[in-house]
């Protein structure tokens, strides 16, 4: 009631505002007892929102309304608050319209926060406030920031996919004035002298406020939005801003090709003639700036619309991007030639690379002795992914190639050349690997000497040296193989150093004026709730290139890696849940395998003294709970995939020295995946429901259910192995596990759902045999359907579970020989049985054929066996 009673209290503002403020903190925590008051709080809020003289009130109350709308647990609730939403937005346009522009900005904010996390409050009047909200966004005359903001707010909106499916895409007139509105702010970029002189801290030069946003935003609208909705606009707006004389326009053209490519790969490889030309035509321009994009747009379109563009216009783009090579008065320009070489080599099979190696080699080479270091760096940098790209047919220019980098991996000792030398380093082990083990043993002796000396050279945090080593000698280690053992004890200490690194992290509040260093390229910055948090992310990055490569030595070394498991275990199975940064996760799942892999060969082939199969059993101990709890806590469902692959490949390593409460507490994390990946996909299935659902969305989702698909296999995988490991003695936990897998085989579920619940029965029916009898009255029925399923691999795995049955059911099976005959002559005798789609399925009947003469020689007709073969 104080609040209340000061918040609406128009002629005492600073009172006024403070209420608002301190209402609109409360407002989560009180929401419940909110919602009797609804209508008061509404009637206060329009009040103070339409306030006479103070914008700092308006704002408060706007501030207010946003936290309340977000706090409140119903829709219907929401909706109450509706009409309050013009008024919401005539507080940011009074602000606009009294040039207070501070005040604006901070409407802006919260209405972008209002966007993020209730976009369908929006959607009655969304219209309006997408209107209005270009308005300001095509406003020349308003502040840069200003400007940003409401292009925030309406590329938020697109993004909101999971609250608002489709909502902006329904606005096609709305998405065609934003992309108008980012291609003109590309525009903001002038011809710098600065960027000529091809020095790296002028990579940004002539580049203005307006140019970082429009990229960025160009690239998040594609990805929101899709290539159905963005193409069709580009494709009028490209062509005019080609045809304009300002090289600005031509410019602006290639860098938005480049930042859509993502977003709309789909669409745009059906126009990739008419894509490539529009490009390649750009090499010809007369202003490098605009040649320079043209190349960045080549090699973007490398990685996102690869391998199709390699394979179809190979012969236009690597000439072209070989004569950019050339332009020596423009050493920017070929660097970034050769960066795109890198980009397109990358998705390229050695058959289309090899007709072109002569040339481009000796381009690189060139290029390499080239007094201009970005230009040596983009040489080196495309010379290891050709290397990397051509392999064996790379030996030919080896002895042509590796003095130079030998050089400069000797030579490139100032500060300055830092990167320089890091990438020389990249490069020899990428050739090394590429030419094999024989072709490079000498020079990699001499490599190692280097790389061991600057090992034991004390180097500055900021040191690109230090990740780059530590990747080289993983590479050389792929190379030497065993031969690489002698060199761990140098190798070792630093990477474990660097993968026990702590995230560099500053927390602030989100209103303090306590700035973290945001001018600060490696700090990223995140606000959470009330909390402002900076990552240091070239600490999280180096962090996650050791952990990498201690997977990688472990692959690569099995056994020979044994004498560090003591010193990486411990490294490695607390980052399972390191949520800072998911490569450094993603590290750590791979290398929990590969430990054990290590371990138990260790100690098979008596390379682990003083150890024996307990060891391997206290290693499985630490390892399999903390990848189940990890399991348990992970919130990316691909990483759900991963880890659950890596648990299975543990258990099959483990076998029976798994105990009973760890089989337990895995089948109670599978029970949990299950539940988890069906409750994910029934939201989706709501998504299909919003008014604003159309066939783009439809395809997004596709996707996702087809990785959530993913999940559901490696189930199948982990029952799989559990199954074969303990047969009978895992029933009881089967039991409880099969209310979840019983309805996987329904009509309504997709085929792989089917397939991996069928092939879960196979393995119980295979491996269990008389135990599994029980099962048959369940699960037989839906082989013998599945058996003629329209799809392949259900049919497959129907028809191979009908021949186990067969061999093992006995008299259960005996009643159902004549219907699974019936059902394994169509698969046979299908007039296209044998097609390579249906050769699986055809040769499991044929099996399954087999076994029921076999096994059930007396109960079956003869000339129903007869018509069964073609």
């Amino acid at each position: 009631p104080f609040l209340f009673r000061a918040a609406s209290t128009p002629e005492a503002p600073n009172p006024q505002e403070s209420a608002l403020l301190i209402f609109a903190r409360l407002a989560d925590y009180i929401a419940e007892s909110l919602l009797d008051h609804l209508m008061t709080i509404h009637n206060l809020l329009a009040s103070a929102l339409a306030h006479p003289t103070s914008p700092d009130v308006r704002i408060a109350a706007l501030s207010a309304a946003v936290n309340l709308v977000q706090c409140l647990p119903t829709n219907a609730d929401r909706d109450k608050m509706q009409d309050l939403l013009p008024a919401m937005m005539r507080a940011l346009t009074d602000c606009l319209n009294s040039s207070q522009e501070a005040s604006a900005q901070e409407a802006l904010e919260l209405l972008v926060e209002l966007a993020g996390a209730e976009p369908r409050f929006l959607r009655r009047q969304i219209a309006d406030v997408a209107g209005a909200m270009l308005q300001i966004a095509e406003a020349a005359q308003l502040e840069d920031g200003t400007r940003h903001l409401a292009v925030e707010f309406v590329i938020t909106l697109a993004e909101a996919r999971e609250r608002a499916p489709g909502m902006m895409r329904r606005l096609p007139q709305f998405v065609g004035r934003l992309f108008q509105v980012l291609m003109q702010m590309l525009l903001d970029v002038e011809d710098d002298p600065a960027w000529h002189t091809a020095e790296t801290e002028d990579e940004d030069a002539g580049e203005g406020n307006n140019y970082g946003v429009a990229q960025e935003c160009l690239d998040r609208l594609a990805i929101a939005i899709g290539g159905n909705a963005v193409v069709p606009i580009a494709s009028e707006l490209l062509p005019q801003y080609l045809s304009a004389p300002e090289w600005q326009k031509h410019h602006a053209a290639l860098i938005t090709l480049a930042q859509i490519a993502e977003g709309c790969a789909k669409v745009m490889l059906k126009n990739l003639e008419q894509v490539v030309s529009m490009i390649l035509n750009g090499f010809q321009h007369p202003h490098p700036r605009v040649r320079w994009a043209a190349i960045n747009a080549i090699g973007q379109l490398s990685t996102d619309l690869g391998p199709d563009l390699q394979v179809q216009y190979h012969q236009k783009v690597l000439p072209a991007l070989a004569n950019a090579m050339d332009d020596f008065q423009n050493p920017r320009v070929q660097a970034h030639a050769a960066s795109a070489i890198l980009n397109f080599s990358e998705n390229c099979t050695p058959e289309i690379l090899t007709p072109y190696l002569d040339g481009i080699v000796s381009k690189l080479l060139v290029l390499l002795q080239n007094g201009k270091q970005m230009v040596q760096e983009g040489a080196l940098t495309a010379l290891a992914s050709v290397a990397d790209s051509s392999q064996d047919h790379f030996k030919k220019y080896y002895d042509a190639v590796m003095p130079y980098l030998k050089a400069i991996l000797m030579n490139a000792t100032d500060k300055s050349n830092r990167m320089l030398r890091a990438k020389s380093m990249e490069c020899i082990s990428l050739v090394g690997m590429a030419v094999g083990k024989d072709k490079f043993r000498d020079d990699a002796k001499q490599v190692m000497e280097v790389l061991m000396a600057l090992q034991g050279t004390p180097m500055e945090t900021d040191d690109p040296i230090t990740s780059y080593m530590l990747q080289a000698w993983a590479r050389l280690c792929k190379c030497l193989g065993q031969d690489f053992l002698p060199y761990m004890h140098v190798v070792m200490p630093p990477l474990l150093q660097s993968a026990q690194l702590k995230p560099d992290v500053t927390i602030t509040s989100a209103e303090s004026d306590d700035e973290i260093e945001s001018d600060d390229d490696s700090i990223e910055t995140i606000t959470l709730g009330d909390k402002r948090i900076g990552i240091r992310t070239s600490v999280l990055e180096e962090k996650a290139t050791a952990c990498n490569m201690l997977c990688c030595y472990a692959d690569e070394l099995k056994e020979g890696f044994f004498p560090w498991i003591d010193q990486v275990a411990p490294t490695l199975v607390p980052l399972l849940k390191f949520y800072f940064h998911e490569e450094v996760r993603r590290a750590a799942v791979a290398a929990m395998p590969e430990l054990l892999r290590s371990a138990k060969l260790a100690v098979e082939k008596g390379q682990a003294p003083g150890r024996d199969e307990s060891y391997v059993k206290q290693l499985s101990d630490f390892i399999i709970p903390a990848l189940v709890e990890a399991l348990h806590k992970e919130p990316e469902t691909e990483m759900c995939s991963s880890m659950l692959d890596s648990l299975n490949e543990c258990m099959q390593l483990s076998g029976c020295l798994l105990d009973e409460n760890q089989v337990r507490a895995i089948s109670d994390e599978i029970k949990n995946v299950i539940i988890a990946s069906a409750t994910r996909k029934r939201d989706r299935s709501e998504r299909t429901k919003a008014e604003d659902f159309d066939a783009d969305e439809g395809e997004l989702l596709k996707e996702e259910n087809e990785q959530e698909e993913e999940v559901f296999d490696q189930v199948g995988e982990c029952l799989g192995t559990l199954i074969k490991t303990f047969k009978a003695s895992f029933l009881p936990f089967f039991d409880e596990l099969s209310v979840y897998v019983t309805p996987m085989l329904g009509k309504d579920k997709t085929a792989e759902e089917r397939r991996i619940a069928i092939c879960i029965f196979d393995d119980i029916a295979e491996q269990c045999r008389e135990s599994a009898l029980k099962y048959y009255d369940t699960y037989v029925p839906f082989l013998l359907e599945a058996s003629n399923d329209d799809n392949s691999d259900v049919r497959q795995a129907a028809v191979y579970g009908l021949g186990v049955c067969a061999e093992f059911g006995g008299l259960t099976f005996r009643p159902l020989v004549g219907e699974a005959l019936s059902k394994l002559n169509n698969v046979i005798r299908h007039p296209e049985a044998q097609h390579a789609d249906n050769i699986m399925a055809y040769d499991n009947a044929v099996s399954a054929l087999g076994k029921i003469c076999q096994f059930h020689r007396d109960g079956i007709d003869a000339a129903q066996v007869i018509r069964c073969i073609p």
